[in-house]
């Protein structure tokens, strides 16, 4: 059994205290978490489009074809093709090097805080002999 009775004084003035600095807070711890969960976003497609860059460049070893490379980058990654974009130049007779760039512009997928961050392009060049 407890012989406190009701508070008095200063701790009577100080209660609720907690709940204010949480409301001040919460938000703003709310909007870094938000803010980290954007820029894990921007990391994975960046490993996506490294990923679909390296596919390109060994179709393109073979087929040295713009649409060669554009059809392997494009079934390597999930990433939305209509901000996808796949560049070839150099030689394209056998020994030649052959330049593959993907480019990919993501869209913010975090509301509220996607639109703080401006917008990025990712892209990734390799560069690969001709088969």
């Amino acid at each position: 059994m407890s012989a406190r009775g009701p508070a008095v004084g200063p701790a009577a003035r100080e209660r609720g205290q907690a709940a204010v600095e949480t409301a001040l807070v919460l938000p703003l711890i709310m909007a870094v978490a938000l803010a980290l969960v954007q820029v894990g976003l921007l990391v994975r497609d960046h490993v996506l489009v490294v990923h679909a860059a390296r596919e390109a460049a060994r179709a393109a070893a073979v087929d040295p074809t713009t649409e060669a490379a554009a059809d392997a980058a494009l079934a390597a990654t999930s990433l939305n093709p209509d901000r996808l974009l796949v560049e070839t130049q150099g030689s394209r007779t056998t020994g030649g090097l052959l330049q593959v760039t993907v480019r990919f512009r993501p869209e913010p997928a975090v509301p509220m805080v996607g639109g703080l961050f401006p917008s990025v392009a990712i892209q990734e060049t390799l560069t690969v002999r001709v088969e």
